[in-house]
């Protein structure tokens, strides 16, 4: 999803596409040739020239973030004086088909990302007073990660034209293509990663900052976006 905010008198370019490609609007362009003709395709971070306000993909997909999961669980006394659990403990995430490198959870936790299922080891700690007694009796993480959202066909906005459209001013602009590994805090520099994605990681040294975040990905903000202003 790509929202613009404040884009200024300047318009978007439409370039070439490069059939090999799938994105999503708000994902990140980079010029790329094939033969003797020069095309727009997914950044990878090096290079990128402007922000997707096109969709060509076969699966759509969606961030969750700051999933809370808690889940009773029985004690016993662990080292150190902590409470933890002598067995595995399952619990269902919110969406299943979670993409496996976006996923990042405060506590450790095994992820079965088909059926969007985590299971705390046993020896966990239990970190949460689900009860109210004063004394923990619960596990609770806090997750992020994209997932594929089932049961939605795929879409291709340049089917007819072969084109794409891409902004390249700056800009004010809200998008939900970022990586969800990462935190976000305002005033964070944001960088290409190496799929085209927001991120505050620097992939390498020579990878160009190209916007900064103004807002965090919060709920309120249509639903997990972050806001940024472009370099």
């Amino acid at each position: 999803m790509l929202r613009l905010i404040q884009s200024g008198n300047a318009l978007p370019y439409s370039f070439i596409v490069d059939p090999s490609a799938n994105f999503m609007p708000g994902m990140l362009a980079q010029l790329t040739v094939q033969g003797n003709q020069i095309m727009a395709t997914v950044s990878n971070g090096t290079a990128p020239i402007g922000i997707i306000d096109d969709i060509k993909t076969r699966a759509f997909t969606a961030v969750s973030w700051n999933e809370v999961i808690k889940v009773p669980a029985a004690g016993v006394p662990g080292p150190g004086g902590t409470i933890i659990t002598p067995v595995d403990v399952i619990a269902n995430l919110s969406h299943a088909y979670v993409s496996p490198s976006s996923f990042i959870s405060t506590v450790d936790v095994v992820l079965n990302p088909v059926n969007g299922i985590i299971t705390f080891p046993a020896g966990t700690p239990l970190n949460y007073d689900l009860l109210g007694i004063g004394s923990p009796n619960a596990l609770q993480t806090v997750v992020n990660y994209t997932y594929q959202l089932p049961n939605i066909p795929g879409d291709d906005s340049t089917i007819g034209s072969g084109r794409v459209t891409v902004w390249f001013q700056r800009m004010f602009a809200q998008t939900d293509q970022y990586e969800s590994n990462q935190v976000y805090p305002v005033g964070a520099n944001l960088y290409c990663s190496e799929n085209g994605l927001f991120t505050t990681r620097r992939p390498s040294p020579i990878h160009p900052a190209i916007a900064m975040c103004t807002a965090p990905p919060l709920a309120i903000y249509s639903g997990s976006c972050i806001e940024l202003m472009t370099y």
